[in-house]
């Protein structure tokens, strides 16, 4: 079961809002399909990003895969622990594994994404 607390995108983002800031991270199915992660590109800080933009990368043992940001504003932070530890994603993706900090420019576009239940609905509709 996802967190409840996150709002979820059809790329497998999740976002947790606090104010007018938002942590974006990949889902715990984006980790397990991409597998053992070795090396994670994160956004620069100060970036100006819009919802649907790519803002990094995920190479794994399997693939290198594009991470999206489900929202727009400006990064305020990213995760340094992930450069020397991009493994922490595949352990713990929901936490530690968080990858930008953005500070929304329009808070309630994370009330469009979805939510947990229906993140769940669409990942059954994925595995088919």
């Amino acid at each position: 079961m996802e967190p409840t607390n996150l709002r979820y995108h059809k790329d497998h983002e999740w976002v947790r809002v606090e104010g007018k800031q938002a942590t974006v991270g990949i889902s715990n199915f984006a980790q397990d399909a991409l597998g053992d992660i070795v090396f994670i590109e994160l956004p620069k800080v100060g970036a100006m990003v819009t919802g649907g933009q790519q803002i990094g990368e995920i190479e794994s043992t399997k693939t290198t895969s594009t991470i999206y940001t489900p929202v727009s504003g400006t990064v305020v932070k990213v995760n340094k622990d992930l450069k020397d530890h991009p493994e922490v994603v595949n352990s713990d993706p929901y936490g530690k594994g968080w990858m930008a900090v953005i500070e929304l420019s329009d808070p309630a576009q994370a009330e469009t994404l979805m939510t947990a239940a229906q993140y769940e609905t669409f990942l059954s509709t994925q595995k088919k």
